[in-house]
């Protein structure tokens, strides 16, 4: 009998046994989970907002996102499978207790306000059925939101304390049809910027550019400023998971990985989520405006995707905040525990999620969102550039791994250079360098000091090597019991049936959204309507086939 503690464990002070380790479909399916997900709603509006130029969203965004699949496959996915532990514990025994205490608190704080943003974004679709409105504030105006956004913050913590498993689990059933939200709910609103833009119905990629150059993504603030260049764009779509693939923070996802190139998984996230999902995100974003006769600035993620797809746009936002905050609350759980001598994750997780709900409740989380991300992503990668360092090029220096350890001494040196990256950080950014654009010489700084530190603290004892042992290893993988016998071909053709029939209602889902697009402005209203009104029965169709599909593979 499997007791409770045993269903959550989930390797919080030890390295993950190799027959623990995931398959590429988990893999898949979380990065595709979190980041196809509420920040898309959030992000692809803005770069509407802030006057990026069409060509350079679809350039900047492709080079961007490659970027950071890099940082996921050379920087984080090498040293999480190299020790298959979180980077909490990894650097508690780097940077000892002071400096793990100061970087988890730091983690957790940072990603109680990412989660509380997503839990607000979810909020702003569960609030539309009560009537109430728009939250685009400092603070709530309804008493009722915040009721809202307690029940979505509790639920979304019950699935964070359920463990990564879980969450994988959840995240690809949910994963393929949000993706498909995005590209229906912009299907669903060309017919209305094409008659915006002068060009009535969107037949063609040249006319689709032209609507977008013209209506969407025009080069200029609706103040008429000049908005974002190339390289801003590029850069933000590089650091904006900045603290989860150069920091380091998705250890606590890659550690379950066979190897190091599960790092490219990444992609399922970046290119379907970072991509795809924030150029339609945009899309949804000026066709509300135009559909709604408001200000983009003044309608939120809720309201935006409701206006294009009815129930089932509120839906996707819902989903999307909790597939968003769920492995966020997550991460912050295991960053708390590694600072409490024995505390327990599930319960250490429950504060997290109450600390996060009381966040979600002011709306101006999610507002400031870009520079938020951009800002948490700095502050967090010098504690990744410290562990790179140890634990790749120390060695290679002549220098000793875990000599701080070894010395029983504080690490002085990796908090010096965590300090004084971010000053370096501070003073280019006064001196006029924008905030996206100090990642690379923050790390640089992290690392650079940190080098020349250590070895002035004892690090460079002439002997090279490792201090205090070698990196830890995982237990040798044991070979996993036969299965029972099943019936002959009945599991491989029970999941292939759920996997037909959720195929087939995502494909529904499709053709409704291209039936509004192609249809112009002729009877626009009666088919988007139309749309509106049945596309909620593909989905639910879709939702309890792919999760039996999803129930068949796991009893395999």
């Amino acid at each position: 009998m499997t007791t409770t503690s045993e269903t959550h464990y989930e390797f919080d002070r030890e390295p993950v046994s190799n027959d623990r380790l995931l398959g590429p479909g988990h893999f898949a399916a979380s990065f595709a989970g979190e980041h196809v997900a509420a920040t898309e709603f959030v992000i692809g509006a803005s770069f509407v907002s802030w006057g990026a130029a069409i060509g350079d969203v679809f350039v900047g965004l492709a080079v961007g996102n490659l970027l950071a699949v890099l940082n996921w496959t050379l920087l984080c996915a090498p040293v999480a499978v190299d020790t298959r532990l979180t980077l909490y514990w990894y650097l508690r025994r780097i940077g000892g207790p002071a400096v793990t205490a100061v970087a988890n608190v730091l983690n957790a704080l940072l990603y109680c306000v990412l989660a509380g943003a997503m839990i607000t974004v979810a909020a702003s679709a569960v609030r539309i059925p009560f009537g109430i409105p728009a939250q685009t504030g400092l603070y709530p105006t309804d008493a009722r939101f915040v009721l809202v956004v307690a029940a979505v913050g509790g639920l979304v913590t019950w699935l964070a304390i359920a463990g990564f498993r879980r969450l994988a689990d959840f995240a690809m059933v949910c994963a393929p049809w949000m993706f498909l939200m995005f590209l229906v709910g912009a299907l669903a609103v060309l017919p209305r910027l094409g008659e915006a833009a002068g060009v009535g119905a969107v037949g063609s990629l040249s006319e689709f550019w032209h609507v977008g150059a013209s209506a969407i993504w025009t080069g200029r603030t609706p103040d008429g400023a000049e908005g974002l260049s190339f390289w801003h764009v590029a850069a933000f779509a590089w650091v904006c998971n900045l603290a989860m693939n150069a920091g380091l923070s998705d250890m606590a996802l890659l550690r379950y990985a066979p190897n190091a190139r599960y790092g490219l998984f990444s992609i399922f996230g970046t290119f379907l989520g970072h991509y795809v999902a924030w150029i339609a995100a945009g899309v949804m974003g000026a066709g509300a405006a135009v559909l709604m006769g408001a200000s983009l600035t003044e309608i939120d993620s809720g309201g935006v995707a409701y206006a294009a797809l009815g129930w089932a746009g509120a839906l996707a936002v819902v989903i999307a905040g909790w597939t968003t905050s769920n492995p966020t609350i997550y991460r912050a759980g295991l960053a708390l525990q590694a600072v409490t001598r024995n505390g327990s994750r599930i319960r250490i997780t429950l504060a997290v999620g109450v600390v996060t709900t009381g966040i979600a409740c002011f709306p101006f989380v999610f507002s400031r969102l870009l520079d938020f991300v951009g800002v948490y992503g700095l502050v967090l990668c010098p504690a990744g550039a410290i562990v790179l360092t140890e634990h790749w090029w120390f060695p290679r220096l002549g220098l000793r791994r875990y000599w701080a350890e070894a010395r029983g001494a504080l690490n002085m040196p990796a908090l010096v250079a965590w300090l004084g990256s971010l000053v370096a950080a501070f003073a280019l950014n006064q001196a006029g360098v924008h905030l996206f654009f100090l990642f690379v010489p923050t790390y640089l700084v992290a690392a650079g000091l940190y080098v020349v530190l250590a070895a002035r603290a004892g690090a460079d004892d002439g002997e090279g090597g490792e201090a205090g042992g070698a990196p830890p290893r995982p237990p040798s993988p044991s070979r996993p019991a036969a299965p029972a016998a099943a019936p002959a071909g009945e599991p491989d053709r029970t999941a292939t049936l759920w996997g037909v029939v959720a195929l087939a209602a995502l494909a529904v889902c499709f053709w409704l959204g291209l039936r509004v697009a192609l249809g112009g402005l002729d009877g626009y209203a009666e088919s988007h309507d139309v749309l509106k009104r049945w596309i909620g029965w593909p989905t639910l169709v879709y939702f309890v086939a792919g999760t039996m599909f999803v129930r068949a593979r796991e009893r395999r």
